[in-house]
């Protein structure tokens, strides 16, 4: 069962707890989401560093609930 849109918020609010989460259904098909994420946990961090800790948020369910997340992080 694919992932819903504040599923996929939630998860991310609970391991970045003072972020700001935007999620969009990018095709209209409950599978493939892009989410902008905010955070001042992200300053000082690279791109690949501030991903990672989005995608560990998901604690392995990227590819199987969660099958496609674009991302954009602000620090």
């Amino acid at each position: 069962m694919p992932m819903s849109e504040e599923k996929i918020k939630q998860c991310i609010i609970d391991a970045i707890p003072d972020s700001i989460v935007e999620i969009e259904d990018l095709k209209g098909d409950g599978d493939h989401y892009s989410a902008t994420v905010k955070s001042k946990s992200f300053s000082g961090k690279n791109r690949v560093e501030q991903h990672k800790m989005v995608y560990d948020a998901f604690k392995g369910k990227m590819g199987s609930e969660l099958h496609a997340l674009k991302l954009k992080t602000i620090a």
